[in-house]
C-alpha cells in the first residue's frame, strides 16, 4: 500500500484517499510507485501544465461520479490555476494504465495512451480536519468545514496568520500554510 502521508492527500466522501504529487519529482516517485503496484487506478491532472497529477486509491469501478468530481477539484485547485487565480479549470481523467514514460522525457512528464475524460471544476475548498491533520477539500467533502477558501491576491503564509485567529488555537501556523495551496487565498464569503 502507498503511504498517501508523504503526499498531498485528503479523503473523498466515499472514504477513498486521493494522493497528489506536490511537486515535478514527487509526481513522478507516485506514479511510479502506482504502476509497480499493477493495479489499475484513476488519475487525473490539468488540462494545463504545474498540476499534481492526483490518483484514487480505489479500483476504478467502484468510484462514484462524486469522488471523481472532488478529486478533479483537489487536483484542480493544487494546480496553477489557483496561482494564476482562476475561477474554473479543466481537469483530464484517465487510467494509469494509459500512462508511459520514456527515458528522454523530464522530470514530472509522462504521456498519456487513448481517451481521456476532461472535467471543468470550480476552484474552491473547505478546510476540515481528515484524520487527525488539517486538510484543504473540495466542498463535497466536507460535512462540517472550518472555512471555505477560494482563490486570492494575499500569499496563503500571511492569509495563514489570519486563518488561525479565525480558527482558535486548534491549529499551528505551519500547519494552516501547509494545508493551503500555492498562492494566495481568500476567504469565500
Amino acid at each position: 500500500m502507498i503511504d498517501y502521508t508523504k503526499y498531498r492527500w485528503f479523503v473523498t466522501s466515499g472514504k477513498t484517499i486521493v494522493v497528489g504529487g506536490k511537486n515535478a519529482t514527487q509526481n513522478d516517485a507516485l506514479l511510479k510507485e502506482i504502476l509497480a503496484s499493477s493495479k489499475d487506478y484513476y488519475v487525473m491532472h490539468t488540462s494545463a501544465p504545474g498540476s499534481p497529477f492526483a490518483v484514487l486509491l480505489k479500483e476504478p469501478a467502484r468510484v462514484s461520479s462524486d469522488e471523481l468530481e472532488e478529486s478533479a477539484i483537489f487536483t484542480a485547485c493544487f494546480s496553477q490555476a489557483w496561482k494564476s487565480r482562476k475561477k474554473r479549470a479543466f481537469v483530464d481523467v484517465f487510467q494509469s494504465g494509459q500512462l508511459s514514460k520514456e527515458p528522454s522525457m523530464k522530470t514530472g512528464t509522462w504521456r498519456v495512451r487513448g481517451k481521456t475524460k476532461r472535467i471543468s471544476v470550480l476552484l474552491e475548498l473547505a478546510l476540515i480536519k481528515q484524520r487527525g491533520t488539517l486538510r484543504a477539500v473540495p466542498l463535497k467533502t466536507a460535512v462540517r468545514p472550518l472555512m471555505c477558501i477560494v482563490p486570492g491576491t494575499i500569499d496563503k503564509v500571511d492569509m495563514a496568520a489570519q486563518f488561525g485567529v479565525e480558527l482558535g488555537d486548534s491549529f499551528a501556523h505551519d500547519e494552516i500554510v501547509a494545508a493551503l495551496p500555492a498562492g494566495g487565498v481568500k476567504k469565500r464569503t
